[in-house]
């Protein structure tokens, strides 16, 4: 018996395997698609909503909208991409819903306004400049020195990151991203500079209810230099929820999240551990990207997805629990292959060495034999992902390195 239904705004590519559609339906709840725009991004193009029971889709006039929406009584709206953060507040706020609301959207997606609140509220934040002309930023880099990072203001993932060491070098990032449209369509009228963080990387996937936060999963990133490229993530790790780094870790995550007014809903904390404390990365208003839920729930048996369903449609369970520390039955981690080369892929001649490893769990491939392989400099070039499994950590690192050892020219078969 269906018990009412949730709205969710603009599918991710995680419907295709159940995600937040699968994950209310365990609660008894169907879910209706929201779709934003029109026409999807170029880069949602391939994503088709699965498993809603219905859709309704934004062309314009926002009062035809709520009302074709508000047929279905939904009791939350969710965003379920990046893409669908703003739109989800402002129905759910039109809608007198639990709300993040619309005065704070633009900290939630604008990545030089998101710092700049989060240091309102006396934390560290980058030094930044939202960047208006060459010469300007020029001037700021000398001024500044050593290296910083020139990145689109609401995109995703690792798209159009730049690491400059010299203000020439940032220059030119900036003229190579100005006039191009990020990963979303939208054009990159305006970028944004900051400072370069040091430090050891984490990633926390959270969920609120009533400004009350709970901790998911947390997840450190190891990085190489290659292809020309400053910080290529080679390793994603799930951490234990233990010590007092990581609580150090978590009280700043949870006070960003209250600075940027994330008070319902899943959200996805990017930060790093400098040496003068955590500084923000950036934050996302949703789920955690890539397969970290999946391997969250394999790893300690829950995970964003069960938290986010149950902060929406059981908070009296949310709050019972929200103080429960995850314990991790499995660690697990995640390594993608970094090909150096490019053509036509003939295939992988070292699978069989990474199937030998002792926490090998499986592969997916994103380059398949007679596909074309690109040299990887981001997140959106991965060739393959290895699956690695073990209940000792340690096993799970070693086997973690061996795989970088493995990997190199000669792991693919090109044309």
């Amino acid at each position: 018996m269906v018990k009412g239904y949730v709205a969710l705004v603009d599918a991710s590519p995680a419907c295709r395997s159940g995600g937040l559609v699968a994950a209310f339906k365990e609660c008894g709840y169907e879910a209706v698609h929201v779709q934003s725009v029109p026409v999807r991004p170029k880069f949602y193009e391939s994503v088709v909503p699965t498993g809603f029971a219905a859709e309704v889709v934004h062309h314009g006039d926002l009062d035809a909208t709520l009302a074709e929406l508000a047929r279905y009584e939904p009791v939350a709206v969710v965003p379920d991409s990046e893409f669908g953060v703003a739109f989800a507040d402002l129905l759910s706020e039109r809608l007198g819903l639990p709300t993040n609301g619309t005065a704070g959207s633009a900290a939630r997606r604008d990545k030089y306004v998101m710092v700049e609140k989060i240091k309102a509220a006396g934390l560290r934040g980058a030094r930044q400049l939202l960047v208006t002309s060459a010469a300007e930023l020029e001037e700021w880099h000398r001024e500044l020195g050593g290296r910083i990072v020139v990145k689109p203001l609401s995109s995703a993932g690792s798209d159009g990151i730049n690491y400059c060491d010299t203000p020439e070098q940032a220059v030119r990032a900036y003229e190579g991203l100005v006039g191009t449209d990020d990963i979303f369509s939208v054009p990159n009228d305006t970028v944004v500079a900051q400072e370069y963080l040091a430090g050891p990387e984490y990633a926390l996937n959270m969920v609120s209810r009533d400004g009350e936060h709970h901790v998911c999963d947390i997840w450190t990133s190891t990085h190489i230099t290659a292809n020309g490229v400053l910080d290529l993530c080679d390793g994603m790790v799930l951490l234990p929820y233990e010590g007092e780094r990581l609580d150090e870790v978590v009280h700043y995550a949870e006070r960003v999240l209250d600075a940027l007014d994330i008070r319902h809903g899943p959200a996805h904390v990017q930060l790093k551990l400098t040496p003068s404390g955590p500084c923000v990365i950036e934050v996302a208003a949703r789920m955690g990207g890539g397969s970290t839920a999946h391997y969250a729930r394999m790893a300690t048996g829950e995970s964003q997805l069960n938290w986010t369903a149950d902060a929406y449609v059981r908070p009296e369970r949310f709050h019972e629990r929200r103080r429960e520390r995850y314990r991790v039955r499995q660690f697990v981690a995640g390594a993608p292959m970094i090909s150096p080369v490019e053509g036509t892929l003939r295939g992988y001649t070292g699978l069989d060495e990474l199937k030998k490893l002792e926490s090998f769990m499986g592969v997916r491939e994103f380059v398949h034999p007679g596909e074309h392989l690109a040299v990887t400099v981001n997140d959106l070039t991965y060739p393959l992902l290895v699956e690695l499994r073990h209940e000792v950590l340690e096993s799970v690192l070693r086997d973690l390195a061996t795989v970088r050892y493995l990997d190199g020219r000669d792991f693919y078969d090109v044309e």
